[in-house]
């Protein structure tokens, strides 16, 4: 948000009424979602970035849950309900108490389309505060087919045309419009009530602002994204689309950050994704909600990491997961099929493979050998592990929650272990071996001869 943003108030009217049908989905469509995130709260974020005073998201009157989510994603955000679908600028119309009350900037913005910067809300703004009543976004298709055009006059916006509306020399162009609009406060609420549905649909355009405007002799600007920012979500393949787009950007970002990705098209982040420097990504990770990886640290092939801390310098997988509340230390290890789960494994520990490490805390330096369990469910409760600093648990151990190894003390390799092992003691839970001389001999001959009778006719 620039100083003069700061300076200047601002609303946002966040469109989410649409019935998203072409999704086939039971969910609403602005709540499906792009790296980890829902569409709208993509779009909620970026317009509170923007420096918006206000937010008002329009919702339909049968979808309670995209006003639950919205107050989620932004506290304080105000809901409008649109009870009939009449069009973009009817929708607009939805918040005019809002609009009423006086703003320098009204942006209105779309929830199904979740790339836009905040620093091109910001772009509509300055044009704003340079003089424009209207403000609007447009960008250089590949393919306008069906795409409003923008109308220049001595690169002044004229109109907008619709495709269907559009003469033969009007389709020509290339410069089309992306829906996105902002409009002086002063006038945005005069602009929208001026709006008609003289049209096939008989529904009220937003883009008729700007031939309301032009009418009254206003300014008005045509301003341009990239098409890759202003795409919209309307299926499953535009939303596929999306988390394309969202996934070179934050791989495009996480290295320009200073960490290394052997092979960025295979990594994939999440929307809050935390990197640090000199951290090494190895090919085919997968980074779900609520992760940050410290300095230095290293995060091998085929790994999936959610809700987890990485400390400096340390080493997860290949194959390594690291569930909800995990927490590496400095230079801990989680090898190859080790699951972390809601536990910290401390300085300089090792997990290095073949483990489940859940509710449990492991101490600095401690080694937990292959195969080992921490068993911290009965089928109704959880309990917790307690491992010491410096101790050793050998391969396949089982340790029974809620149970405490001490600081240095080793836990045999078969081990089940059932009650708290003092600071350097060596605790063995497993049966007594037994060897019988020429059992397995005497063993092998007998079942030869069953065998051989057996196939005697």
């Amino acid at each position: 948000m620039t100083e003069m943003q700061s300076v200047r108030s601002c609303l946002a009217i966040l469109l989410a009424a649409g019935e998203g049908t072409r999704m086939k989905s039971q969910r609403p469509k602005v709540l499906h979602e792009v790296g980890g995130r829902p569409l709208l709260g993509h779009a909620l974020a970026a317009l509170a970035e923007a420096g918006a005073d206000s937010v008002v998201v329009v919702v339909g009157p049968d979808r309670p849950e995209v006003a639950q989510a919205a107050q989620s994603l932004l506290p304080g955000v105000q809901i409008a309900l649109q009870n009939e679908r009449r069009g973009t600028a009817h929708a607009a119309l939805a918040a005019r108490e809002a609009l009423a009350r006086g703003y320098d900037d009204v942006i209105i913005a779309f929830a199904d389309t979740p790339l836009v910067r905040s620093e091109t809300f910001g772009m509509l703004r300055a044009a704003l505060a340079e003089g424009a009543a209207v403000a609007a976004l447009g960008f250089e298709a590949r393919d306008p087919t069906g795409y409003g055009r923008f109308v220049l006059r001595e690169s002044s916006l004229d109109a907008i045309v619709e495709h269907k509306d559009a003469t033969p020399e009007q389709r020509a162009i290339t410069l089309c419009n992306a829906g996105l609009m902002a409009l002086d406060g002063r006038q945005a609420l005069s602009l929208l009530e001026a709006i008609g549905n003289a049209n096939a649909q008989a529904e009220f355009y937003l883009t008729d602002a700007v031939a309301v405007a032009r009418s009254r002799g206003l300014a008005m600007r045509a301003l341009e994204a990239p098409e890759s920012e202003v795409q919209g979500v309307n299926d499953r393949i535009q939303l596929a689309s999306a988390e394309a787009e969202f996934q070179r950007r934050k791989r495009l970002s996480v290295m320009a950050g200073g960490a290394t990705l052997t092979a960025p098209e295979t990594v994939f982040f999440s929307h809050d994704t935390q990197i640090g420097r000199d951290v090494l990504i190895e090919p085919h990770v997968v980074f779900g909600p609520g992760v940050s990886v410290a300095d230095g640290a290293v995060i091998h092939a085929f790994s999936h990491l959610e809700g987890a801390e990485v400390g400096p310098a340390a080493t997860v997988g290949p194959y390594g997961r690291l569930r909800p509340g995990a927490r590496l230390a400095e230079k801990a290890k989680v090898g190859n099929f080790v699951e972390i789960k809601s536990a910290e494994i401390g300085a300089g520990a090792k997990v290095s493979h073949l483990t489940y490490i859940g509710d449990a805390t492991v101490g600095a330096d401690a080694n937990i050998g292959a195969g080992t369990i921490t068993c911290n469910y009965d089928g109704f409760f959880k309990y917790r592990t307690t491992i010491g600093a410096g101790a050793f648990v050998g391969s396949n151990s089982s340790l029974v929650a809620p149970v405490t190894i001490g600081a240095g003390a080793i836990v045999g390799s078969g081990s089940v272990v059932t009650e708290d092992v003092a600071a350097d003691a060596l605790a063995l839970g497993r049966g007594r071996q037994i060897a019988k001389e020429g059992w397995a001999k005497g063993f092998r001959e007998a079942a030869l001869a069953r065998k051989a009778a057996a196939q005697k006719p």
